[in-house]
């Protein structure tokens, strides 16, 4: 939530796809998208825990078909850059464990065949859990995401790109990326603190990596309009970072979920994403919420927006939808709330079917953040609800 006048600071961080938990985020999404290529029906929540030399795969899944998880796994291990010994890990001669079961029979009955359906002959699948989920969208930037996170995920994703780009890099996979924004009021102003460390090889020495961030991902990323003589950067403040990635951390699928959405900006309602099908509500439904957030921005009905939704397991239909506008709706908040539940089914199979989610395109929401990015198969990003929000609070 943006304050409404004074000058206030606030800080929100990323980490790249090497980091421990991003990796393992990345492994259990790349699981998800192997299983729905052939099997869009299947019920999968899939967690990865990483260590010294060791990843181990363990969730419930229901599907049709055969995915190899290591290999899966390992290829998931390459592409990120964990190559060698000299990086700390190496996706070749890891370990991989895995212990998959099915979903269990009482959670599959209720999604199977949700309550308000139940003997009736026609089937609408329930919520996977109960739960709440938060969905948040303001006007800071074009793609309507807090200025801190869109930041922090834009300078962690040009260091991997300037790793990736150059063979003989000095740079490591692991990383991370923390901005500072100064506000006066609801705008933002300018960069107050920006840090970032970054794992290097042995060899390369403090100078030298500060060069490359400040020049080559610095420079490149943040608005020089942003930046003054008192904006403080720093680069590696420990000296040093050689050790890294799963050897210098352990990874869990689900520890990063303010990076994966709003860098704190806007509440989460506790569930991670990364790893489980659509019919898990922790992700479809936060996608979805999402989607109304940035759309009632888009239709001016608001210049900040945060949408809550909420679920008991087995039944489709939310138990409560929330819109809050922190004061800067044009209409009433409780107005806004009923057009959305006029315009929007926030049933999941509704959720599934309009954001066309039974489909393999999870792997890459896995780092960067799950929003406020221009991909077409991020269908939540849409603002394919603008023209309706603006008819529907044309009647009041």
């Amino acid at each position: 939530m943006r304050k409404s006048s004074g000058k206030w600071l606030f800080t929100s961080e990323s980490v790249t796809e090497g980091h421990p938990d991003k990796v393992c985020d990345q492994i259990s999404d790349a699981v998800l998208d192997a299983i729905l290529e052939n099997d869009p029906e299947a019920r999968v929540a899939c967690e990865t825990f990483a260590a010294t030399g060791m990843i181990i795969v363990a969730g419930e899944i229901t599907t049709s078909s055969y995915v190899d998880i290591p290999s899966v796994a390992r290829a998931t291990l390459k592409e990120i850059g964990y190559n060698s010994s000299e990086v700390c890990f190496d996706y070749n001669t890891c370990a991989v464990m895995t212990s998959i079961d099915e979903q269990s029979p009482d959670i599959a009955q209720g999604v199977n065949d949700a309550l308000e359906t139940r003997g009736e002959g026609q089937l609408d699948i329930g919520a996977g859990d109960q739960g709440m989920m938060f969905g948040y969208a303001n006007d800071d930037t074009p793609e309507y995401m807090p200025l801190p996170i869109d930041l922090a995920h834009k300078l962690t994703r040009k260091l991997a790109e300037v790793r990736k780009n150059d063979p003989s890099s000095v740079l490591g996979p692991d990383g991370k990326s923390q901005v500072t924004v100064e506000y006066d009021g609801p705008k933002a102003k300018r960069i107050d603190t920006i840090v970032i460390s970054t794992q290097h090889k042995d060899c390369a020495a403090e100078e030298q990596i500060s060069d490359i961030v400040k020049n080559q991902v610095i420079d490149a990323v943040i608005p020089s309009e942003l930046m003054d003589e008192n904006t403080k950067i720093l680069v590696n403040p420990t000296g040093r970072f050689v050790l890294g990635g799963p050897a210098g951390d352990t990874g869990l699928t689900g520890r990063k979920i303010i990076v994966d959405t709003y860098g704190g900006f806007g509440r989460h309602g506790g569930g991670c994403f990364s790893g489980k099908d659509p019919t898990k509500v922790d992700r479809s439904a936060a996608y979805a919420a999402r989607h109304i957030a940035k759309n009632i921005v888009a239709a001016g009905l608001a210049k900040e927006c945060e949408v809550q939704i909420a679920y008991a397991i087995g039944v489709a239909r939310p138990v409560s939808v929330m819109v809050n506008t922190f004061g800067t709706g044009t209409i009433d908040d409780s107005k806004i709330s009923d057009i959305v539940n006029k315009v929007c089914d926030l049933r999941p199979a509704a959720i599934i079917r309009d954001l066309d989610l039974r489909r393999p395109i999870y792997k890459k929401t896995a780092a960067y953040g799950h929003f406020g990015r221009n991909d077409p198969d991020f269908t939540w990003e849409r603002l394919d609800l603008v023209d309706s929000f603006k008819e529907e609070a044309s009647k009041l």
